[in-house]
């Protein structure tokens, strides 16, 4: 074992052998998010919801049994099965500080990451840290526990404060592990100031408090391009020469919308047209950093998939498109020796490398209800809106027939059109607010024990495996370049 630094455009250990990170996103547990775990809305919300129905001793009982099932050692030794080496881990601030308590470490903060690095390291499987959600929210949404669309982290120095406060910690915490291959600062952030000077500052100040304060300089720091990981044209000219941010590696997200519903999606069969079209994407997103020789590592990419409870005889046929989609980038980053983490390792039945048995308890016990919340919708990450696209097409409409200037309607981020903001706030924030006190009503009356049972629902072997994925991860793990 090694730790691992950046050497111009390569990661390598510390001999100056290259190493490729080849693995996956361990999202949906120290940061739960709605499509993974089944909940609607935000985690704060039904962490918030649970308490009040079954008592903030239960509540808590639940979510810690949900953190130590959901990924144990026998999920690291199937995860190194596959050749793959390397896990980022998202993690919410909520778990090392309290909001009417901040800067205050909580005790046990480190229980779980603690557990899971370490069971990683044991097969030989190095860590990132990805902060997925810091306090305001630094793009808004669920996937940043923020309950509102815009991102109101950029907004109060306070918020930014204390993730400053918080990667001390962390950083302080794991200085000497070399499993721990680098610290992800910020998931997906979207700071519209212009040029992104609020995302330069912060990287800026998060760099002195790690490299200097904490004097840990031999973790790399994964930074994530601005607007969700796609923008770096902000970033200063003076990080080529590694002395303002050393050790660094740029982040992308590569998700191909060929992977999602739509009409791209339905008809992908990998014509090479299309396959360019993929790649053109990609190389836009990533041309930045190859054009100044810097290193860049794909955070979060991947299809998703059908479900035969809601696409019934359509399921395969889809999922043939999708896994066409899988292969076709994995010979895209093969080809460019591209480390990688596609997103996700566990959910139950979406996008995850293994998935929940119908037949678990959990499964069970919620299977009306996501059925009713696939129906309408709720969820914006991979969304099928068939069921109830005419129902806000008119407010779509009206938006647009009302904004004298067509160009007042390009607000940021720009990567949300009309409908995908409509989606957002009606949708996944206003619609999943009035289905949170519903999912928590469903555990009312449980004992410790059905409590139990129900975290009990995501242990490894109570998954089922995605075939089709894992084999071709398997085949793209670049055994040669595990380190």
């Amino acid at each position: 074992m090694s730790f691992l630094r950046v050497d111009g455009a390569k990661i390598t250990d510390e001999q100056g052998c290259e190493v490729v990170l080849r693995g996956a996103g361990l999202g949906g547990w120290m940061m739960m998010e709605n499509f993974i775990t089944g909940f609607p809305g935000c985690e704060f919300q039904i962490r918030e919801a649970l308490s009040e129905v079954l008592g903030n001793a239960k509540a808590e009982f639940f979510f810690d049994k949900y953190l130590e099932h959901f990924f144990a050692e026998e999920d690291a030794e199937f995860f190194k099965s596959l050749g793959l080496n390397c896990i980022r881990i998202a993690v919410n601030y909520h778990h090392f500080e309290d909001d009417q308590n901040p800067r205050v470490l909580k005790a046990n903060a480190f229980k779980h990451l603690d557990r899971v690095i370490a069971a990683c390291a044991k097969h030989s499987v190095y860590t990132i840290i990805d902060l997925h959600a810091a306090p305001g929210g630094q793009s808004g949404g669920w996937h940043a526990d923020a309950g509102m669309h815009r991102p109101m982290f950029w907004k109060h120095r306070d918020f930014q404060d204390r993730v400053v406060w918080l990667w001390k910690e962390l950083a302080t915490h794991y200085k000497d592990n070399p499993w721990v291959a680098g610290y992800n600062l910020l998931n997906e952030p979207a700071d519209p100031t212009p040029q992104a000077q609020g995302l330069i500052r912060l990287y800026d100040r998060l760099f002195q408090v790690i490299r200097e304060d904490v004097k840990d300089k031999r973790h790399i720091i994964f930074l994530d391009g601005n607007t969700f990981a796609t923008d770096f044209s902000g970033f200063p000219e003076d990080v080529k020469d590694g002395i303002r941010w050393s050790n660094a590696a740029f982040a992308i997200h590569d998700y191909a919308v060929e992977g999602f519903p739509g009409e791209r999606g339905e008809e992908y069969e990998g014509m090479p047209e299309e396959v360019a079209m993929i790649r053109q994407k990609y190389e836009r997103k990533r041309r930045w950093m190859d054009d100044r020789g810097l290193c860049v590592w794909n955070g979060e990419w991947g299809p998703v998939y059908a479900r035969k409870e809601y696409d019934g005889e359509k399921t395969d046929r889809i999922n043939a498109r999708r896994e066409r989609v899988l292969r076709d980038q994995l010979a895209i980053y093969k080809e460019d020796k591209l480390s990688w983490s596609i997103w996700l390792y566990k959910d139950i039945g979406f996008q995850g490398m293994v998935y929940l048995s119908r037949d678990t308890p959990y499964m069970q016990h919620f299977s009306d209800f996501l059925a009713r919340k696939h129906r309408l919708a709720v969820d914006a990450w991979g969304k099928d809106d068939t069921n109830v696209k005419h129902i806000y097409a008119p407010i779509e409409a009206l938006i647009r027939e009302s904004v004298a200037d067509p160009t007042y309607l390009k607000l940021y981020p720009p990567l949300w059109s009309v409908q995908e903001r409509v989606t957002r706030v009606s949708r996944t924030i206003l619609v999943a607010e009035f289905l949170v006190k519903e999912w928590a009503e469903m555990f009312r009356g449980m004992d410790e024990q059905k409590l139990e049972e129900l975290a009990r629902s995501f242990r490894f072997e109570n998954c089922h495996k995605r075939g089709g994925l894992n084999q071709q991860l398997r085949e793209n793990a670049g055994m040669d370049l595990l380190g």
